[in-house]
């Protein structure tokens, strides 16, 4: 199969940039969107020019490098896939196909189709962590935890931090990943402790950052390569409210 990319080339944070067009002839509908990106690149590595850069690290869908938006859509057109996970075959044969970085402000494009998402990072280390001293390994059985409560921490857990919900939503905020952290951790026991503090922390680093509020458009869970669901954000909003709730009450705020 044949198709047209119109990609985005950017040589770094301050300079301007623009939709480039390229074709890629011989694409095997079997390739990985990576996979036929790599080849574009070789093209371009053997015609003596730049290649287009781009983030990629497993390519199975777990690490969460590989943030492309593909004709206006967060990892392209299957829903619960990420870009290295999709195939051509996924696209007609001669479609023109527009691949664009992650659009949000906490987000600047350092070159081509690669952003600074740091931001991600910095949030985590506000509060995504569990600092009581749990000591060895205990039995798996020797906590009791409801299932229904593990099922929900699991769900959560699944998060990439690929930063496909700023990227879809119109606000550019970054509420269901916050709130996918802050879940998982105060789902289970060993997060109890700093659960509300943990709330406040991560939400108040996340409002630093620059990131757009909550507005409930949906469509962060929509774009979600794990499918992680905006009910993450109604238990991240509780946990906020509590904790400033506490925090007055102590006199710690």
């Amino acid at each position: 199969m044949k198709v047209t990319l119109r990609v985005w080339r950017q040589r770094g944070p301050g300079a301007p940039g623009r939709l480039e067009r390229y074709e890629a002839d011989d694409v095997s509908p079997e390739m990985s969107f990576l996979e036929m990106l790599d080849v574009v690149n070789e093209k371009l590595i053997a015609a003596g020019d730049l290649p287009i850069a781009f983030d990629h690290d497993c390519r199975e869908g777990i690490c969460g490098s590989c943030s492309l938006m593909i004709d206006g859509v967060a990892h392209g057109p299957m829903q619960g896939t990420a870009t290295c996970q999709l195939h051509m075959r996924s696209f007609a044969d001669g479609a023109e196909i527009v691949v664009e970085p992650w659009r949000a402000r906490a987000f600047p494009v350092i070159r081509d189709l690669v952003v600074d998402r740091s931001a991600l990072d910095r949030i985590i280390q506000a509060g995504g962590y569990v600092s009581v001293d749990t000591g060895g390994a205990p039995d798996g059985n020797a906590i009791p935890i409801a299932k229904a409560a593990v099922e929900r921490a699991m769900d959560a857990a699944q998060c990439i931090g690929c930063g496909a919900c700023v990227a879809a939503c119109p606000n550019g905020s970054a509420s269901l990943f916050t709130a996918a952290k802050i879940s998982h951790l105060g789902l289970l026991p060993q997060g109890q402790p700093e659960r509300y503090r943990r709330a406040l922390r991560m939400v108040a680093q996340m409002d630093a950052e620059s990131f757009g509020g909550c507005s409930w458009f949906g469509e962060c869970q929509e774009a979600c390569p794990k499918e992680i669901s905006i009910d993450t954000i109604t238990r991240m909003n509780a946990d906020f409210i509590r904790g400033g709730t506490v925090a007055r009450a102590d006199g710690s705020r």
